[in-house]
């Protein structure tokens, strides 16, 4: 009988009761016609594939990441608690060693939530990774995580979340984003004052094949997970940049999907983006559970599948080579870089316009951050929106020194609540969570 080299957990949860339209990419039907392939090539009769039923995650949960606002029940439905439930199934999973790996197949997607969240964007109202990741850190006692976010489209949720976090590494490849939405992911974002060079991008111009984002992962992506020393290594694991995916520009296979997840070696993988719902995420789906557990995927292969019709150009290759050059030299020059972003100053400060596509929502954002040595920083937000929400969202970091955590208690009782329609404090160091109305 066949057996997995390495115990593999899976969770479905194809949220039969969310759709942001019955004909829109992002509905139940994505994840069905990969629970029929799973079913059909027999991947449950592999010894040591095990599947799970998601819970819930907790308010808890969701506010240990985001000031939702108002709150998360104008942000969340029941789908989108039981989707970061997966997730967080998954990861309790190997984090107490009932599987060695796992992979959440669930929806809605979540990459494009950012730590205040006024409504969705980009098909993403919380970000569920960000979700699991924390509840790991709070429950385990996990430190250094490592995400690499392989959607086409750049995780601008999951690199706002983590801009200022020093244990969080967060690499994102995807296709340039000059040419697709959101339009970020540049190489020179490399995160913020007191945590810059953990946050990598690579973007790759379209058309990129197997060949590009190999090339990128084995020669940019594991020297520097290498480096980094993670101690979980999460796949954030978009499947839009297949060749036939009909809202972006790429041309990675399922073959290449799985060769990608074996280079990785994911602890954990979630599904993000991926809306070629029949041609591409049944085999691409199939590939990385094969992949995960250690086993043959020689014989994955979507249906029109031509390796010459969709081979990247020379020009591409090259392309491709000066980025991850680009990238590998920015990340060694990290420190320089930090101490020349400091100047010596106290705070920094950022000033951002951001629009919830998907609900139309325009947001604006001032951002203060302490510099600090000795941990990731005071972060205070002040959030206006287009629907008439005033806020302040105060994050005090998980391993705060005792001036930060200063700051941001000085912060939240110096603000009357009357000038704002809330005034939010997370507490990462105690693992609480305040509202003044």
């Amino acid at each position: 009988m066949l057996r997995a080299q390495h115990e593999t957990g899976l969770v479905f949860f194809p949220a039969f009761d969310w759709a942001i339209s019955p004909t829109h990419p992002e509905r139940e039907e994505r994840l069905l016609y990969t629970q029929d392939q799973v079913n059909e090539e027999g991947l449950f009769d592999i010894q040591g594939i095990h599947e799970f039923k998601p819970d819930q995650v907790t308010l808890m949960d969701v506010q240990r990441v985001h000031f939702c606002v108002p709150d998360p029940w104008k942000v969340m439905t029941e789908s989108h608690f039981i989707s970061a439930g997966g997730a967080k199934t998954i990861g309790m999973a190997v984090m107490e060693k009932t599987v060695e790996r796992g992979f959440a197949l669930v929806r809605p997607p979540g990459h494009h939530a950012m730590r205040v969240v006024h409504g969705s964007r980009g098909f993403c109202n919380v970000n569920i990774e960000a979700i699991m990741i924390e509840y790991l850190r709070a429950a385990y006692g996990v430190d250094r995580v490592a995400v690499v976010d392989t959607d086409c489209h750049h995780g601008d949720g999951t690199q706002d979340i983590y801009w200022h976090d020093r244990d969080t590494l967060f690499i994102s490849i995807h296709q340039d984003g000059r040419t697709l939405y959101p339009g970020s992911g540049f190489i020179n974002e490399m995160g913020g004052p007191n945590a810059v060079g953990t946050t990598v991008n690579i973007p790759l111009p379209p058309y990129t094949s197997d060949e590009g984002f190999l090339y990128a992962a084995e020669n940019v992506v594991m020297p520097i997970l290498d480096a980094f020393q993670p101690q979980l290594v999460i796949n954030s694991a978009g499947q839009d940049n297949h060749y036939s995916d009909p809202i972006t520009n790429m041309n990675f296979s399922a073959r290449g999907y799985a060769e990608l997840t074996s280079l990785l070696q994911p602890d954990i993988a979630v599904l993000e983006g991926g809306y070629s719902i029949e041609g591409a995420l049944p085999y691409v789906n199939t590939g990385i559970v094969l992949a995960m557990a250690g086993i043959d995927y020689s014989h994955v292969r979507e249906p029109g599948y031509d390796a010459a019709k969709i081979r990247q150009s020379p020009d591409t290759t090259e392309k491709i080579r000066r980025i991850g050059d680009k990238v590998l030299n920015f990340w060694q020059d990290r420190e320089s870089i930090r101490e020349k972003v400091h100047g010596g100053k106290t705070f920094d400060k950022r000033s951002r316009s951001i629009f919830y596509d998907t609900d139309n929502i325009q947001e604006a954002q001032k951002e203060t951050i302490r510099i600090c040595d000795d941990c990731s920083g005071a972060l205070k937000i002040e959030s206006n929106s287009s629907r008439g929400y005033k806020v302040l969202a105060i994050h005090i970091p998980r391993k705060a020194c005792d001036a930060c955590m200063n700051q941001g208690y000085a912060w939240y009782d110096a603000e009357d609540p009357q000038k704002y329609d809330g005034v939010y404090l997370q507490d990462r160091t105690q693992d609480t969570y305040s509202v003044k109305q």
